[in-house]
This record gives C-alpha cells, sequence and structure tokens, in this order.
C-alpha cells in the first residue's frame, strides 16, 4: 500500500496539480494586491472612498453604530456597495487571467504550428504521387 501511494504521488499528474494549486494561490495574492492597493485606490481618489461598501440602502431608525466602520447600522440595511465591491474584484481578476490564459495559448499556438510538419494535403499528394511513379 505504502508503495502505491509512493508510485500515486510520484506521477507528473499530481505534481503538475500540486504545482499548479501553489502557483494559483501565490497569482490571488498578487492580483488581490493590485486590486486592492492600487485600482481600488484610484477608485478612492475617483469617489472618495477605497471602496463601495459604505453604500447601503435602509429603512427604519438607526439602532447602533458599526465598531469596525463607525457608520449606523439600520434594521433592514442593505448593503449592495460590498456587493459591488466584490463583483468589481471578480471582473478585475477574471480579466487578468483571461490575459495570462490568452498569452499562453499565443506561445502555445506558435509551437505546435512548428512541430506540426506536413499537413494531410501535402501527405496526401505524396501519397498519390509515389502510387502514380509505380
Amino acid at each position: 500500500m505504502i508503495q502505491e501511494f509512493k508510485d500515486f504521488i510520484s506521477k507528473g499528474n499530481v505534481l503538475d496539480l500540486t504545482a499548479a494549486v501553489v502557483l494559483a494561490a501565490a497569482f490571488g495574492l498578487v492580483v488581490g494586491s493590485f486590486v486592492n492597493d492600487i485600482l481600488m485606490q484610484i477608485v478612492a481618489a475617483i469617489f472618495g472612498q477605497p471602496d463601495f461598501s459604505g453604500m447601503t440602502i435602509h429603512r427604519g431608525d438607526a439602532i447602533g453604530v458599526d465598531p469596525d466602520t463607525g457608520q449606523a447600522l439600520y434594521e433592514g440595511q442593505i448593503y449592495y456597495g460590498r456587493f459591488l465591491t466584490t463583483a468589481l474584484n471578480f471582473v478585475i481578476v477574471a480579466f487578468v487571467v483571461f490575459m495570462v490564459v490568452k498569452a499562453y495559448n499565443s506561445t502555445q499556438k506558435d509551437e505546435e504550428e512548428e512541430e506540426a510538419g506536413p499537413s494531410e494535403v501535402d501527405l496526401l499528394t505524396e501519397i498519390r504521387d509515389s502510387l502514380s511513379n509505380r
């Protein structure tokens, strides 16, 4: 059983998957920092706050104060600003991932074209010519 486990772990697929998970986690941190530390600071310069989490719709009377933000809390409060911030972060992360995948795919197409060799038409023409020479 231990030998089977060693064989399983030493296969390329498991090691590749492990490396991909570790790299994805590190990439997520980099993109998250880019979004929060750079792009959202631009949002703060434009809108006066670093994100949209302070944007709410409420009804009724105030029932207290949020100790983290210092904003008033209401009975029926909808935090649509938090949703906007999360949605904006998602769109930015998705765009960055799209650009990375697009760049990767463009390099892979060049390598595949170089390794492709002769086309089917060329091979069929060669076969036809060799059969006609008999």
